[in-house]
């Protein structure tokens, strides 16, 4: 069974949201160590916090309580430990989904839907590159694979098919949006960049695209000459000088702890020469900027809280194509799901038919040089599976897979509900999604 705990920009400051960032190592550590859970993918972004795990329902603990009940706590107690926090602010800070609910979560979420700017196109790659870190680690199981590729043939499929990607704009976009509002020539602005983290590359490429021409870029962890290499930009050695001869400065490291401080900014202010006024975007999580920078005279700054505050609403009608393409994909989950409750029953009807079948064969290959009665039998065989096959699906979509199982049960005197986790219903039984790596 699939359980899904979910923190985002609408269930948690920012703030808590890079405390969860800052601990999604020991998360993952801390997942893969439980003995509860068959697989986990954790997907941390700039704006979300979301671990996925995977947890056999025939599983009991120690003391005889279901696995599956008990795995809210495990999941919520290894980010508590990991982002150190109350197991009770975890659970204010998020929510807890179970079933196919995670999966038509897992669909809105790639596909943009959930983002604070709807539509915004960093979310496809995140979400991919999570599933992969999982395989890489070994978390990945069958049922979050299936979760996981079909959102990313729906994201495909929203990006192809409607106009939210168009309707909605990325993180990056929207802060410089609301930054043309205070800036008279782009062509005459000097930009600071700070850091060559995830917006480093998006934030240069939007700038140029308004007509910017004067970046430098200055980095802590001294990537700063390599980048400005690499973009054709200057690279800044001293932060303060850089501050005093930029009035756009945008913060989009990954680094853990504030970069730009208040006395920072206003140091720079004192030097000689440096320009008066200068806004300050922080596209950092954790904050690259501190807050208290808004105070310094003649500064101003614009943050993710406030992107929040002021991120647009969605063109109604790309939203509502978007969102049947989620259910269309919810709908193929479940025929999925459905088709897998009877694959244990189907698995020990073929079992049953094919050891008969084989004694038969073998009683008759004596008398059968030419193997034309044994071929005969295989084609037969397969003949009346045929009709129990489709059956087997038409009666799981409907719900009412345990009416398949009951019947084999009955008529042959197999046990067909015992589970058969690695076999699964043949090619042409089953409509498993391919993956499709491409964002």
């Amino acid at each position: 069974m699939l359980f899904c705990f979910t923190s985002s920009h609408r269930t948690a400051a920012f703030d808590t949201l890079g405390r969860f960032e800052r601990g999604v190592d020991r998360v993952i550590e801390r997942l893969a160590a439980g003995d509860t859970l068959a697989g986990h993918v954790v997907l941390s972004t700039c704006n979300r916090f979301e671990a996925y795990v995977d947890v056999p329902v025939d599983e009991y603990s120690a003391d005889g309580m279901d696995a599956a009940a008990r795995t809210p706590d495990v999941v919520v107690e290894a980010i508590a430990q990991a982002a150190d926090m109350t197991a009770d602010e975890v659970r204010t800070a998020g929510d807890i989904l179970r079933g196919e609910a995670v999966a038509a979560h897992a669909f809105a979420v790639a596909s943009g839907l959930e983002s604070v700017v709807v539509g915004e196109g960093e979310i496809a790659g995140q979400v991919r590159r999570a599933l992969e870190s999982a395989r890489a680690r070994g978390t990945a199981t069958r049922d979050l694979e299936r979760v996981f590729q079909l959102a990313a043939r729906t994201s495909r499929g929203v990006k192809n098919r409607t106009a939210l990607s168009r309707a909605g704009r990325s993180v990056v976009r929207l802060a410089l949006d609301m930054a043309e509002s205070r800036i008279t020539d782009w062509a005459q602005t000097h930009v600071l960049l700070v850091g060559t983290g995830r917006y480093a590359g998006a934030s240069l490429a939007a700038l140029r695209e308004r007509g910017v021409r004067d970046v430098q870029v200055y980095s802590r962890s001294g990537r700063a000459a390599g980048f400005a290499a690499s973009h054709g930009i200057v690279a800044a050695d001293d932060l303060v000088s850089a501050l005093a001869e930029s009035d756009l400065v945008v913060a989009c490291s990954t680094v853990q702890s504030v970069l730009v401080e208040a006395s920072t900014v206003t140091a720079a202010r004192a030097l000689h020469g440096a320009l008066a006024r200068r806004l300050v975007v922080d596209l950092g999580l954790p904050r690259n900027v501190d807050p208290d920078v808004a105070a310094v005279p003649e500064t101003e700054l614009i943050d993710l809280e406030l992107l929040r505050t002021h991120a647009p609403l969605p063109e109604f009608q790309a939203a509502a194509d978007a969102r049947a393409l989620v259910d269309e994909a919810l709908a193929d989950y479940r025929r999925a799901a459905a088709e897998d409750a009877v694959t244990p029953a189907l698995v020990a009807l073929r079992s049953h038919v094919f050891e008969v079948l084989d004694a038969e064969i073998a009683r008759a290959r004596p008398r059968d040089a030419s193997g034309q009665t044994e071929a005969a039998l295989r084609h037969l065989a397969g003949v009346l599976l045929h009709m129990p096959s489709v059956r087997a699906r038409e009666l799981a979509a409907d719900g009412r897979a345990d009416e398949f199982t009951a019947a084999v049960e009955a008529m042959f005197g197999v046990d067909a509900a015992r589970p058969c986790p690695a076999v699964g219903l043949s090619s042409d039984d089953a409509d498993e999604p391919r993956e499709d790596t491409a964002s």
